[in-house]
């Protein structure tokens, strides 16, 4: 017995680092990026976004797409050879160059094709890592997810500033030995999976969670649901509604800060300038919330751990809705917080609802499916805000946020009396049944 406890500590422990990783690649890669990209290239912001852009419709369809493969072939066959994909992506980026100091001479179309193709690569390394702590974990998951997702607030804190200084100071301007490094990174964590990951714990003569037996709540045949029957279900609207409406206010808010700043500034970056500070200590407390809500989801439950998640988001919300003119300091100490829980919170739950609703077994079967859904308007979230602060509706902007929440909040009440699909296998739910 021991040595098999040591057997899923140790997977357990490189899945985590791993997952880690994953997430770290995923948030520069996915947005963070572009900011690195409009520093030193030549052409305008409009250009440089345009297959960011495109690449973010794109993924709503990819994300039913690599769901489907992950149970048709397995996370480690899907997730290898997208992941030496996107190190090609990056090294076209390089090929691209385009660069202002080096005169701006490119290949357009290679810089939009190989941006793309990054774009819509970097995703399956979130749902890789999210699909691998689902199937490893029921009665930790909470947390372990807390663990995985603290990849993204740390690439906040320390990839852009970090990497931007050292294209800065050290390349003068020139991001290709950046892309370089990232594509070399991608190949050989790409080597890493094949050789140390396990699609499950059963394929190694284990089971979640380091226990000695199945999953008790798992004696029932899984089924293969179909769109259908996700569509034509109370559950799954719940979920799409309620994390659509958390997914789309984080987007949203984050998209349009600098937009909103600006304003407060009378167009000048004055105000945003002392705003960035706080953004930053709220990427770095968004490295803590990511633990603390993965803890709340293992100890109080996922659907009232996302009622405290629903909850918090008007922090952010009303920190940039009352904002006076010039700006408010205590109002950005707010919004940093609201920020940290944001950034914090909506990953790691976001897949521990989808869990708690369709079990271990049945979750990529129902996430690729819902996660599409919910991009849909989140693509278009940051946009609106931004669309709406432009003409000066201040009112329209936030009150729409608030109204979405509330949207979502009421969502997740409705599903209190949801039995969480695995509650046998998981603390809390063993309790209520106690009790």
């Amino acid at each position: 017995m021991a040595q098999k406890n040591n057997k899923f500590l140790g997977y357990g422990v490189i899945l985590s680092i791993l997952g880690i990783i994953f997430m770290f690649l995923y948030s520069g890669l996915q947005n963070d990026q572009i900011n690195i990209i409009q520093a030193y290239s030549a052409w305008d912001n409009n250009m440089t976004m345009l297959p960011m852009t495109v690449g973010n419709f794109v993924c709503i369809v990819l994300t039913f797409i690599y769901g489907t493969m992950f149970i048709k072939f397995g996370v480690k066959k899907s997730l290898i050879p997208v992941m030496i994909l996107s190190a090609v992506g990056c090294i076209g980026i390089v090929a691209a160059n385009g660069l202002k100091c080096n005169g701006g001479e490119g290949n357009y179309i290679l810089f939009f094709i190989s941006l793309f193709v990054v774009r819509c690569t970097c995703m399956m390394l979130q749902m890789a890592g999210f699909q691998l702590v689902a199937s490893w974990f029921i009665r930790l998951r909470g947390r372990i997810m807390g663990i995985v997702t603290l990849g993204s607030p740390l690439f906040s804190v320390i990839g852009t500033a970090g990497m931007t200084t050292m294209i800065e100071k050290s390349f003068g301007g020139d991001y290709r030995p950046f892309y370089v490094g990232i594509a070399v990174i991608l190949v050989v964590v790409a080597i890493l999976v094949a050789f140390l990951i396990k699609d499950t714990p059963e394929s190694v003569g284990l089971y979640p969670d380091g226990l000695d037996h199945p999953p008790v709540s798992e004696a029932e045949e899984e089924v293969k649901l179909t769109l259908k029957d996700v569509l034509t279900s109370a559950k799954g609207w719940k979920v799409i509604i309620s994390f659509g409406a958390l997914t789309f206010i984080i987007n949203a808010c984050m998209g349009s800060m600098a937009a909103r700043y600006m304003m407060l500034g009378g167009g000048g970056p004055e105000v945003w300038l002392v705003a960035v500070k706080y953004l930053a200590i709220g990427a770095i407390l968004g490295i803590p919330m990511s633990f603390i809500f993965g803890v709340l989801d293992d100890k109080i439950g996922t659907v009232k751990a996302s009622i405290v998640l629903g909850l918090c988001e008007l922090l952010p919300i009303l920190g940039l809705a009352l904002q006076p003119e010039g700006g408010s300091v205590p109002l950005m100490i707010i919004w940093g917080f609201g920020v940290a829980c944001m950034t914090g919170g909506v990953p790691t739950l976001h897949p521990c609802i989808m869990a708690f609703a369709y079990g271990r077994k049945e979750y990529q079967s129902a996430n690729r499916i819902i996660m599409a859904i919910q991009l849909i308007p989140s693509a278009v979230a940051a946009q609106i805000m931004v669309m709406l602060l432009g003409t000066g509706n201040v009112v329209g902007a936030y009150g729409l946020l608030l109204v979405v929440l509330l949207i979502g909040i009421v969502a997740l009440l409705t599903m209190l009396k949801m039995k969480d699909a695995n509650a046998a296998d998981r603390d809390y739910g063993k309790k209520e049944k106690a009790a």
